[in-house]
């Protein structure tokens, strides 16, 4: 994907379901988020497991359905387990999908962009912004 295209999404995008938030500081998703609160994003963490707390302030939701309207899903979730929230990011109206480092489904992201979607693979929102000179 090109940098033209991963600049036209971070910058038109408001409202972020983190899917595989956690409130566990060390971890890579409660830092991303922490970033993108920071950056002005709308971000809702999902965790069903987590549901009704709080995270950085914010109301976990269970499922995507809940955190909806939603713009953009990000994926911290396995490689083989994105199938599900990609069909409920479709159903709710999102307009791209976002895979965090080390996350690539293709057959996944062919369903999505048949959708419409914008589809990210293996990138890092917390990386791209700064290197593209996005940073608030």
């Amino acid at each position: 994907m090109s940098d033209d295209t991963i600049r036209q999404i971070l910058t038109s995008t408001k409202r972020i379901a983190l899917v595989g938030a956690s409130a566990k500081p060390e971890r890579a998703s409660y830092e991303v988020m922490r970033f993108l609160l920071g950056q002005g994003y709308d971000v809702t963490p999902v965790n069903p497991g987590l549901a009704g707390r709080e995270i950085l302030g914010r109301k976990v939701a269970a499922t995507l359905d809940d955190a909806a309207p939603l713009e953009m899903v990000e994926l911290f979730r396995k490689a083989a387990d994105v199938a599900a929230p990609v069909e409920d990011a479709i159903r709710l109206g999102a307009k791209t999908i976002w895979m965090q480092l080390g996350i690539v489904n293709e057959e996944v992201a062919a369903k999505a962009r048949a959708a419409g979607l914008a589809v990210v693979m293996n990138r890092c929102p917390a990386i791209d912004i700064p290197r593209l000179g996005l940073l608030k």
